[in-house]
This record gives C-alpha cells, sequence and structure tokens, in this order.
C-alpha cells in the first residue's frame, strides 16, 4: 500500500542539486561576493591545516623527548648499578 520514501538527495549531490544550491547562494550574498566568500573559506581551511599540522609536529617532538628521556634514564640507572657492582667487589 505504501510505497518506499526515497530522500530528497540520496548520496552526493549532482547536477541539478548543484545548480540549486549555487542558485540559492547567488541570491542570499549576490555575485560579487561569492568569489570574496570562496577566497576566504579558502584561506581559513589553509590556516586551519597549518595550525593541525603544527599541534602534530610539537606533539611527536614530545614524544620523541620523552623517548630519549626514557632512554638516558634507563642508561643512568644501569651505569650507576654497573658501578654499586664494580664497587661491592
Amino acid at each position: 500500500m505504501y510505497g518506499t520514501i526515497t530522500p530528497l538527495f540520496p548520496g552526493l549531490p549532482g547536477g541539478p542539486e548543484v545548480l540549486v544550491v549555487l542558485l540559492i547562494l547567488v541570491l542570499l550574498f549576490g555575485a560579487n561576493k561569492i568569489p570574496k566568500l570562496a577566497r576566504s573559506t579558502g584561506q581559513a581551511m589553509g590556516e586551519f591545516r597549518r595550525g593541525r599540522e603544527e599541534i602534530e609536529e610539537e606533539l611527536s617532538q614530545m614524544d620523541d623527548d620523552e623517548e630519549e628521556e626514557e632512554t638516558s634514564t634507563e642508561s643512568t640507572s644501569t651505569e650507576k648499578s654497573t658501578e654499586t657492582s664494580t664497587d661491592t667487589n
């Protein structure tokens, strides 16, 4: 009795959907402001990407520093135990 309900935009939007979205953008912002809006969006995305990469680099440096500290602490404790064992002999 009831048919299947299909969504308005199934999957990725195709040609007609993109045209409708572009028409709405032109009506809302005007043809002159759309390039400025796209440019500022691209710049914001680039800044976000650079910030994310900087944070990832800092985190990897912190991990490297922690590994170096653990390695130096282990070698120092090994040297001390070796000195202690030779001193007792």
